[in-house]
């Protein structure tokens, strides 16, 4: 008759029970620094393609990490409602211009030319974007078919995602080390 003896198992199995947690918690600090990095990402391009900016759009964004049973959710989105229209750009300029869409997202552009009262802007969008300048009833607009896209939080999601494996893939060995100590 041959007999054995196991010696750790009750350590092994404690270790093993904590696996689940240890992953969650693993997948919850990989979102939270992906998020904080895309919003670094788009931070910076923000304030090096913004002339004039008082930096509102850039300290606009929000995120949060929720976490249930079975999943982990990240959300990071801007509160500032020029946000949509700088990702996207707007009227017919905003169509025409390139830009990359997330999936299952369809815009409509206003297809018609607006006014923008020029005294209810800071800063000549004449000389800024070319606008002209028209005067109606002794009142003076900016007349414009919208603006471009200058996308920065797409570029900045994509940039992370190439860099989201190996966060993912530390945080989790960082895990399992902690585990096994």
């Amino acid at each position: 008759m041959i007999s054995y003896e196991i010696h750790g198992l009750d350590e092994l199995v404690s270790k093993l029970n904590k696996l689940p947690e240890a992953l969650k918690n693993s997948v919850a600090d990989s979102e939270e620094l992906l998020i904080e990095k895309a919003e670094g990402y788009a931070q910076r391009e923000l304030q090096s393609s913004v002339k004039y900016s008082s930096g509102e759009l850039a300290r606009s964004f929000r995120h949060e990490i929720k976490m249930s049973d079975n999943s982990v959710i990240g959300r990071w989105w801007n509160v500032d409602p020029v946000a949509i229209y700088r990702e996207f750009g707007t009227g017919r300029n905003g169509e025409m211009s390139p830009k990359n869409l997330p999936e299952n997202i369809t815009i409509s552009y206003r297809q018609t030319p607006w006014f923008i009262p020029a005294d209810k802007v800071d800063v000549d969008l004449n000389e800024l974007y070319r606008m002209p300048k028209i005067k109606i009833n002794g009142k003076t607009y900016y007349r414009t078919n919208g603006q471009i896209a200058r996308q920065f939080v797409q570029p900045s999601i994509e940039k992370v995602a190439q860099e989201a494996p190996d966060i993912f893939k530390n945080n989790l060995n960082e895990r399992f080390r902690e585990l096994s100590d």
